[in-house]
């Protein structure tokens, strides 16, 4: 298990929203999508983008820009420096239009607006992307959400090695010899019966070590963690068509329904039936 890999788990566009902006130099437009998740990347041109409230983000070919939740975004072309007619500027925007297709890790780990250049020369890939938008062929939704998918990879890996990220604890502390190896055993086999015991062996080091360790690196206990990673993915699974509790239950560690109906609805504010119904609605 990798720290990105945890993070991305569960994401996958399902009826993306994609937009193509062609805009000749100084002109601005409205590009908000009103989803949970966006990705603005210019694929000619420059010019900046303004989400209300923030930084404005500068953007040239093959830049990318994250925005988490509906705050309106508007971006302004650069002018040409005389003031006579330039390029025009092409702007490509994909929006994942639900919470359910992008979790809830995710989001608590990213700030509201962030800015990626382009350090690998992604410009022929954004000319495709602009080429499949632009087109009308079977199966081009399908098409669309996967690139959505890679692109917002690409986008977040690079961003987690830049110094200004600022990953969650528990991402940080993956490099510590012994918290990382507990969150890895956790993350690969949420269902085990996992111990401190058991936890403090898989790391090598005694019951006490691992729990003064890990609460110092990640912010709170190994069996804390435990709980509220298994509700992570309860929520995540949750959202899938024909899945019942009981089943959803026994797929992070919990024999009994009622102890993870009790479990999911201290740690998330709902039971899972509602939880569910809530997300459907």
């Amino acid at each position: 298990m990798d720290g990105l890999g945890d993070l991305l788990r569960g994401i996958r566009a399902d009826g993306a929203l994609f937009d193509r902006r062609v805009l000749p130099p100084g002109a601005s437009a409205e590009v908000t999508s009103g989803a949970p998740l966006t990705l603005y990347s210019v694929v000619r041109g420059s010019g900046r983008l303004l989400p209300e409230g923030g930084p404005a983000l500068p953007l040239g070919p093959g830049d990318a820009a994250l925005i988490r939740g509906c705050t309106p975004v508007t971006f302004v072309t650069d002018a040409h420096p005389d003031g006579a007619a330039g390029p025009t500027t092409e702007l490509l925007s994909g929006a994942y239009r639900a919470h359910a297709d992008i979790g809830r890790r995710l989001p608590a780990a990213l700030p509201r607006a962030l800015l990626v250049p382009d350090d690998e020369g992604c410009d022929e890939v954004l000319n495709f992307v602009s080429a499949e938008i632009a087109a009308d062929k079977p199966g081009q939704q399908f098409v669309l959400d996967r690139l959505l998918d890679w692109m917002l990879v690409c986008t977040l890996r690079a961003w987690f090695d830049r110094p200004e990220a600022q990953p969650p604890a528990w991402y940080l502390a993956l490099a510590d010899p012994v918290v990382g190896t507990a969150l890895r055993a956790v993350h690969d086999a949420p269902a085990r019966p996992w111990t401190i015991a058991a936890l403090a062996a898989e790391a090598g080091v005694s019951r006490t070590s691992l729990a003064e360790r890990f609460t110092t690196r990640v912010g709170q206990p190994p069996l804390t963690y435990l709980t509220e990673w298994r509700m992570s993915l309860a929520a995540d699974l949750l959202t899938e068509p024909d899945a019942t509790v009981a089943a959803v239950a026994r797929r992070v560690g919990y024999a009994d329904p009622f102890a993870f109906s009790t479990a999911f609805k201290r740690v998330r504010g709902l039971s899972p039936t509602a939880y569910r119904n809530t997300r459907a609605a």
